[in-house]
């Protein structure tokens, strides 16, 4: 497995899967019904594979610990039918705890891509944002081919950092919880906003 990420020995990593402070996403374009993502540590090994199901009228997004879909645990659900704008709540599929929800601010988005962070109360705590307004206006009138990277902010304060890599036929992504140093934000609702950039955002690029 080719990754963008420089690996490190397991000896060397964070317990549990939801423990890493780094990832990498892997999605092939050209997947003709739904989308798949397979989301690496760095180690290598495979800590997440997730899969939308196709012809939902509503978005219905599922995270499991492997590819063979055994065992769920993040389920993501958007509360409206094909809604430019719509909120995706987020459960743990084990225990059915709301973990948060995630918004698409749809008019922002036209211009950068901006997401609400909501608590479990449905009050906004955080944002995920495009880099900047120039380089999101060059992607959608210009050339789709400058890769996207995301900032992801709990009270003014960076939580994680979304980077694509450009390839033709292969979507690779890092996703760094580094600077996240007190674990503000739930590492679930984390893995589901990244999930959720790569089917939203990089089906609007066309892949």
């Amino acid at each position: 497995m080719s990754s963008a990420l420089q690996t490190r020995p397991r000896s060397e990593l964070a317990s549990g899967r939801l423990g890493q402070s780094r990832y990498m996403i892997r999605r092939k374009f050209f997947k003709l019904f739904g989308g798949a993502f397979h989301i690496y540590d760095e180690a290598g090994n495979v800590a997440f594979y997730s899969k939308m199901k196709a012809f939902k009228l509503k978005e219905d997004l599922r995270i499991y610990s492997g590819e063979d879909m055994q065992e769920e645990l993040i389920t993501i659900q958007a509360r409206s039918i094909l809604d430019f704008g719509a909120t995706y709540d987020v459960t743990d599929a084990a225990t059915g705890e709301r973990v948060g929800a995630l918004r698409r601010k749809a008019l922002s988005s036209m211009l950068r891509d901006t997401w609400l962070v909501l608590d479990v109360d449905g009050q906004e705590v955080g944002r995920i944002e495009e880099d900047s307004m120039l380089l999101a206006l060059v992607r959608r009138f210009l050339t789709n081919l400058i890769p996207q990277t995301f900032t992801g902010t709990l009270g003014g304060a960076q939580v994680f950092s979304f980077r694509q890599h450009f390839n033709p036929f292969i979507q690779k992504i890092d996703l760094d919880f580094s600077m996240d140093t007190q674990r503000q934000l739930d590492r679930r609702l984390g893995i589901a906003a990244a999930v959720l950039l790569c089917a939203i955002e990089g089906r609007q690029s066309g892949g």
